[in-house]
């Protein structure tokens, strides 16, 4: 007896420890309110959706009113051609962008938004890593010094979830990594994004790379295992591990790059039909996302699925398109 009392005490002091030290960090992170919502676009994405990706573009800001955006720059699209860069497409958003006084972070590397998540031009396929490296080093230069004189361009964002195993990418070289970050610092003095997988990744590795941190926040995913799953964690988890590696590393700015307002099913969105779309994300999920979103420590959240909700609309599903815009309104 007299040994199980001990160990009954033991776990009641390590609990409470335990609870002593996740209320620590958490109360680092105090719940904040929610100030600043940007979009992600992606023109491939909109092609992909069959839309006319400019007016789709222009209306985040002409009919949402969004002046905050993240645009990947895919080295796929911009150099088709060995040493033969087309950026005209990028130039027409950024021109769109300055327009209307938008802050833009661009996004440059060969792992950039959307799937397969690493685009390569089909020419550089075939060449041995160290031309590869050196190919790409080249395409960053190049997309740096073209815009970074622009007024509208506030940030660089140097790969996407570098550290997260995801898509259809190489193994990881935190070397060539920071060798790319050491490129951008030294063409620009604006301050580089570096961002991490919001449930699995430690994002330590990210965090002490970054002048801003960027997490992702997603609610309900696909898994071929399981099929449907809804993330059981509550706000507080983001609090948690923004207060140990802000404890760690010390304070930076941080922002949510990529919170999920679009669905996540067993296939693309444009091979879903629409009733499985709205299983993963509906106007009522993204209710419930911005109730959640209070309590995660973050102000700042740029959404994912503006491509989505511009096809909806499209197609005669405006609800989403309209719940965004009243969102942000307020």
């Amino acid at each position: 007896m007299k040994l199980r009392k001990k160990i009954l005490i033991f776990l009641i002091i390590a609990v409470a420890f335990l609870v002593c030290v996740i209320c620590f960090f958490v109360c680092r992170i105090p719940q904040t309110e929610v100030k600043i919502f940007g979009v992600t676009y992606s023109k491939i994405q909109a092609e992909d959706l069959g839309l006319d990706w400019q007016k789709a573009y222009e209306a985040i800001f002409e009919d949402l009113g969004f002046d905050l955006i993240r645009i990947p720059i895919y080295w796929s699209e911009v150099e088709r051609e060995e040493g033969v860069f087309d950026f005209s497409s990028t130039d027409w958003m950024m021109e769109v962008a300055e327009a209307h006084n938008a802050n833009v972070v661009l996004v440059v590397g060969r792992k950039v938004p959307r799937w397969p998540e690493c685009h390569e031009p089909t020419w550089v396929q075939s060449q041995i890593s160290k031309i590869k490296s050196q190919k790409l080093l080249d395409y960053i230069k190049t997309t740096v010094k073209r815009y970074d004189d622009s007024f509208a361009v506030w940030a660089w964002q140097v790969e996407n979830e570098p550290f997260l195993n995801f898509g259809e990418c190489p193994e990881l070289d935190k070397e060539f990594l920071d060798g790319e970050i050491k490129l951008v610092k030294s063409l620009s003095s604006k301050p580089i994004i570096i961002t991490d997988g919001g449930e699995f990744g430690d994002w330590a590795r990210a965090y002490k790379r970054a002048d801003i941190f960027g997490t992702t926040m997603y609610r309900t995913i696909w898994n071929d295992t399981i099929g449907y799953f809804k993330y059981p964690i509550p706000p507080s988890f983001f609090r948690l591990k923004l207060g140990i590696i802000d404890f760690i590393y010390g304070k930076k700015p941080s922002v949510v790059i990529e919170l999920q307002a679009e669905p996540w099913g067993p296939m693309l969105i444009q091979d879903l039909d629409i009733n499985e779309q709205f299983v993963s994300m509906n106007p009522e999920k993204f209710k419930e996302l911005m109730e959640y979103i209070e309590g995660t420590g973050f102000d700042t959240f740029y959404l994912w699925g503006v491509e989505w909700w511009y096809w909806l609309k499209e197609n005669g599903h405006p609800e989403m398109w309209e719940l965004v815009k009243s969102t942000i309104n307020k």
